[in-house]
């Protein structure tokens, strides 16, 4: 998972999907709904078309409402 790419925890959907933010080694900084938090790689999966949708809308939304890169 690079910078960029729209991810979901393999364990729990407690998280929503997210968008990877930042890499750091085996760890990445991933913008989820709610809070941004740094998580093993290897918890995270590709997010499916209908996750991807979900947080491209919300991150739009974001992006109308108080500008900036989100």
């Amino acid at each position: 998972m690079e910078q960029g790419d729209f991810v979901a925890h393999t364990g729990t959907d407690v998280y929503g999907p997210g968008k990877v933010i930042g890499v750091d080694g085996d760890r990445r900084r991933v913008r989820f709904m709610h809070f941004v938090a740094t998580i093993k790689a290897a918890d995270l999966r590709q997010a499916s078309q209908a996750e991807t949708e979900v947080i491209e809308h919300w991150l739009r939304m974001k992006r109308e409402r108080y500008g900036g890169t989100w």
